[in-house]
């Protein structure tokens, strides 16, 4: 499924993912595969989407489509736009909202880490966002990324250097997730 890491440290945040892409058992290497990046740039944020393959090219659509309803600014401001895209979600991309019957609202089925010059956040598929303080790890690979970024964050300066120890022991220890990685940095203004 995936492990994607975002870190803050010193003024700096950095978003990582691995670059293996899965259908069942079935491996999809990045050496076989043009669009193995599993973070998207756009306007002012970078995104690292897990789950479904089929999220980056609809989130690369919707983002283009209908850049007037994105604002990644803040936790609201990421909230307030889900708000506003869950219907588009719905009607152009077809999103298959069917919950289960315990899940209090409609699923997006998206779960996605956002990194920002003003912080990094979690976005979940109930519209959970989370804005986080030093670091955190989303899909399968994430206790692995989890464990070694508290392991090592107290003891690195830099947020790159923390993210590709998270990606490394996801690769390493999660059977969905493989190298290459690929990272981007931004200086925080907050």
């Amino acid at each position: 499924m995936s492990t994607v890491v975002v870190v803050r440290k010193n003024k700096t945040a950095c978003i990582a993912a691995d670059s293996l892409t899965s259908f069942g058992d079935t491996k999809q290497a990045a050496e076989f595969i043009v669009n193995s990046d599993k973070i998207i740039q756009f306007d002012d944020f970078y995104m690292g989407i897990v789950g479904s393959a089929a999220h980056q090219l609809v989130l690369k659509s919707l983002f283009n489509n209908h850049p007037n309803k994105i604002d990644f600014t803040n936790q609201m401001s990421i909230f307030d736009s889900l708000k506003q895209v869950h219907p588009i979600l719905k009607e152009e991309y077809f999103l298959n909202s069917k919950d289960e019957d315990d899940d209090p609202y409609e699923s997006s089925r998206v779960d996605s880490l956002i990194m920002t010059s003003n912080g990094i956040y979690g976005l979940y598929s109930l519209r959970e966002v989370d804005e986080y303080t030093q670091y955190w790890a989303v899909g399968s690979g994430a206790e692995y990324a989890l464990g070694a970024m508290f392991s090592v964050y107290d003891q690195l300066d830099s947020a790159e250097l923390i993210a590709k120890a998270g990606v490394e022991a996801g690769a390493k220890f999660d059977n969905a997730s493989d190298l290459p990685m690929t990272s981007f940095t931004v200086e925080l203004t907050l």
